[in-house]
């Protein structure tokens, strides 16, 4: 009999169970093309494939030498990506049924499955393509996962360059295969419309990233009424790299380092400034696998740009405020020749470049976020927003150590495991790498409860308080009662259930 491992010693030890709340597993290429021709036939098939030939996602870099990669300026693409040298962690991570039967060694009683390839799909600009994949992938997970329900929860591919196709698919996903989660993509790339005017060949390559919010292209209010109504959190799971500073065409580690941060900043920054929390208080937003780093330092610029920036602020600095009878005593006794006797023309020209970059329609720049005090921000990021954090991240430590942040918040760190993607070389120790902050007196062990059960709690079941029903952990989540929501007080204040 195998020894058991220190993951499920560790998880013995707790008298509360470990969400993951973002497990993934990698897709078997022949059993997603099945898929897809039963969407689409061996159209759909074809499709993809030129969908993807010579795009962000496929550029061909492997077929081109290096002189040609670099004229070209062809992205580097994720390479060795799933452990293999432990051949039961390589199935694993294909296989939910051994997934299944694995999780009590890895020390997680119930874990949140994300695809790998829908990572991929959501942004493949070819609609019919993208639509079609997206519900391949989402009919062929749902099947897969259905005998383990109770353990293994996995959530739907959104694909989002329209509201409307991303409440369809969402509509579809929940009502008719019975999805609990949803994951979104964090941007989409929209065409330059001068460039392409300019120079339709070379204009593809130039694009400005719509994250849904601020300047959207569309209007997604209605999709975040659907997931309310739908009882879904939306979370946000893109990769950062291919855009950017991450372009390198023969670095993928460079490429990859905080992309994931750089992807979550970028929506959760668009979505605050856009006033989509404020309009939909009752919805969570989950960031996932970005780490809790780039939160606490959005969180903290957002406070201090408000208090700088906001319209009331920034009468401290309006041209119009200068005094220029004492600006013009001032440059003749400290100007010297480069003041003195031109102090006019100095304040006419600062005002006039000032002048040149305003614009009255909108000069409170924090009116669309409903954002009204730098208390808002607070509640936003300690009520709505959840941030993944992977189990080896040191820098977790942060969400709780609130004498760090403005108003000594901490937030919400979120659990997830990463299982089936490189950075967890060994499946079986992920229970234990999550504990170490906790063994090594970096943060409590009421902190670590926080971390894989009352967040992941307070995330999933804000929409859906049924969430965790026919799991494995529905009791446990019934005994944290009415504390769930997100607009009772944080439970971490409350007694062990």
């Amino acid at each position: 009999m195998a020894a058991r491992s220190t993951s499920a010693e560790i998880r013995a030890r707790l008298d509360h169970p470990i969400i993951d709340s973002d497990g993934h597993t990698f897709e078997i290429e022949s059993a997603f093309f099945d898929a897809l021709r039963e969407v689409g036939g061996p159209s759909l098939v074809e499709r993809f494939g030129r969908a993807l030939q010579g795009s962000f996602l496929d550029p061909g870099w492997a077929a081109l030498t290096s002189d040609e990669r670099r004229r070209r300026c062809f992205t580097r693409p994720t390479w060795r990506a799933i452990p293999t040298r432990n051949t039961r962690d390589f199935a694993t991570a294909l296989m939910p049924h051994l997934l299944y039967d694995r999780l009590d060694e890895m020390g997680l009683d119930v874990s949140v499955v994300y695809p790998t390839i829908g990572l991929i799909l959501t942004e493949i600009e070819d609609e019919e393509a993208r639509r079609g994949a997206c519900r391949a992938l989402n009919r062929m997970r749902a099947e897969m996962f259905a005998e383990f329900a109770d353990r293994l929860i996995p959530v739907a591919t959104i694909p989002m360059h329209t509201p409307e196709e991303a409440i369809e698919e969402l509509r579809y996903s929940v009502r008719t295969l019975g999805y609990r989660g949803a994951m979104m993509a964090s941007f989409v790339r929209r065409p330059i419309a001068a460039a392409i005017e300019k120079a339709h060949e070379v204009g593809q390559y130039a694009y400005w990233m719509d994250c849904f919010g601020i300047d959207s292209e569309y209007d997604y209010d209605p999709l975040w009424a659907t997931c309310v109504e739908l009882g879904i959190a939306p979370t946000f799971h893109s990769r950062g790299y291919g855009w950017g500073t991450r372009q390198s065409f023969t670095n993928y580690t460079f490429n990859h380092i905080g992309s994931f941060a750089a992807s979550a900043e970028a929506v959760c920054r668009s979505l605050v400034m856009a006033g989509v929390p404020k309009r939909f208080p009752g919805l969570t937003f989950a960031f996932l696998e970005g780490g809790i780093t780039w939160a606490c330092a959005l969180y903290a610029d957002l406070i201090g740009h408000f208090r700088k920036r906001n319209l009331a602020a920034l009468e401290n600095y309006n041209p119009a405020r200068i005094d220029r009878a004492m600006f013009v005593e001032l440059a003749n006794r400290y100007g010297g020749k480069y003041a003195a006797g031109r102090a006019e023309q100095v304040i006419d020209r600062f005002i006039a470049r000032a002048m040149a970059a305003e614009d009255p329609a909108i000069l409170d720049e924090w009116a669309p976020s409903g954002i009204r005090s730098a208390e808002d921000i607070r509640d936003i990021f300690r009520k709505q927003f959840f941030f993944g954090c992977e189990g080896d991240d040191p820098m977790n430590a942060l969400a709780f150590g609130s004498r760090l942040m403005p108003f000594s918040a901490r937030l919400n760190a979120l659990y997830g495991s990463d299982i089936g993607h490189w950075d967890v070389p060994d499946m079986s120790a992920v229970g234990q790498e999550a504990f170490e902050l906790a063994e090594d007196g970096i943060i409590t062990e009421d902190d670590f409860r926080d971390f894989v059960l009352i967040n992941p709690v307070k995330l999933w079941t804000a929409t859906n308080r049924e969430f965790f029903k026919g799991t494995v952990v529905e009791d446990d989540v019934a005994r944290l009662g009415a504390a769930t929501s997100p607009n009772k007080p944080p439970m971490h204040e409350l007694s062990k259930a």
